[in-house]
């Protein structure tokens, strides 16, 4: 098998671009400062985008992946475990798949 160039140069083209965004975001957040709503933004901004790959599987998935994934959040919310969410999550689904209902 051989690496065609064009292949080569794709790759490293985007393996460029991709460095360029991230050290180029730490460029100039080393120079400036964003306001402070911009910094409480950018905060949050991982669990926003964790959510919204989320929530439509879990729409997806029926009443069982729905289920599941409300005793995530409400588990977590309650007690702030992230193992012991998960946990009840895997268990929540697993107990309406055996009982046909997801």
């Amino acid at each position: 098998m051989s690496l065609r160039w064009d292949v080569l140069a794709a790759i490293l083209g985007m393996a460029l671009a991709t460095y360029l965004c991230r050290a180029g975001g730490y460029a100039v957040l080393r120079v400036t400062r964003p306001p402070p709503f911009v910094h409480a933004m950018l905060q949050h901004l991982p669990g926003c985008i964790f959510v919204a790959f989320l929530a439509p599987a879990f729409l997806r998935g029926g009443w069982g992946m729905a289920a599941a994934g409300a005793v995530v959040l409400l588990v977590q919310a309650r007690l702030g475990r992230l193992a012991l969410s998960i946990l009840a999550g895997v268990g929540t689904l697993w107990l309406f798949r055996a009982a046909g209902l997801g």
